[in-house]
């Protein structure tokens, strides 16, 4: 079934940081998992989505994670690694593949982190160089894409959309890892890609709003999960039309 996170309910769960705030929007996290609950397994289809805002200049480590992980900039910019990235742009990395630094630009910056499965958090270079080191000796690939920013359409140009367009932001591989980009004029219904291709599907909306499985309007950077063994996404776009992303996960192996 798929799962939706409205934004303006996941806003409710903001919190401030050391040097930003954190908004989660889909599962639990390092952070939020609650006395008694149980971490999942590793490998496990558990999807997990959070809102990360960092404040002007902040700076994130070089480091790498236990699950596949996209990340979209959704507001501000700055430095992701060797890439120059703002909204909205979009960041893979396979498990165990490090990357970084990020380092917000002078307006901060906010990125939505997706996963497909559980992470116990950060590990950060050169103290986890060792663990990392282990870890690609037993996994082969080690993948990270980054596709350039493209601002969301604005709300005079999406008035003007006439017909639904779909554009490829990462191209298929494949494993199913991909992402694309939906312009739907008002009131227009959709069918998102089959996501038996690959290992789940979050969905973010970047402008206007939809609806979806008897929802009510869903707002700009509400979220959206579709598993693997469910059916295609079915959504349609308000009287303002709507843009949205769909980012795929590669398959997973254990699920």
């Amino acid at each position: 079934m798929t799962i939706i996170a409205d934004s303006s309910i996941a806003r409710q769960t903001r919190r401030k940081t050391g040097n930003g705030w954190h908004t989660t929007f889909i599962g639990e996290n390092r952070n939020t998992l609650k006395d008694g609950m149980t971490a999942p397994d590793a490998g496990v289809l558990y999807p997990m989505a959070f809102l990360v805002e960092k404040e002007p200049g902040a700076v994130v480590k070089p480091h790498f994670h236990q699950a596949d992980q996209f990340q979209v900039v959704v507001q501000g910019g700055g430095r992701l690694g060797l890439h120059d990235v703002a909204s909205v742009a979009v960041h893979y990395t396979d498990a165990w593949s490090a990357y970084g630094p990020i380092v917000a630009a002078a307006d901060g910056i906010a990125w939505f982190t997706l996963r497909n499965s559980w992470d116990s958090g950060a590990r950060y270079m050169p103290g986890a160089r060792e663990q990392l080191r282990a870890a690609r000796a037993r996994q082969l690939q080690h993948r990270e894409r980054t596709a350039a920013p493209m601002p969301a359409i604005a709300s005079a140009e999406l008035a003007r959309v006439g017909r639904i367009a779909s554009l490829p932001v990462i191209d298929q591989g494949n494993d199913g890892m991909a992402a694309w980009r939906y312009r739907l004029p008002a009131d227009a219904a959709f069918i998102g890609p089959d996501p038996s291709e690959g290992g789940g599907q979050f969905w973010i909306v970047l402008a206007g709003n939809v609806s979806t499985g008897g929802s009510g309007l869903l707002s700009i950077n509400s979220c959206l999960f579709v598993a693997p063994d469910d059916a295609a996404l079915t959504a349609t776009a308000g009287s303002d039309g709507a843009e949205v992303l769909c980012v795929q996960f590669p398959v997973l192996a254990r699920q």
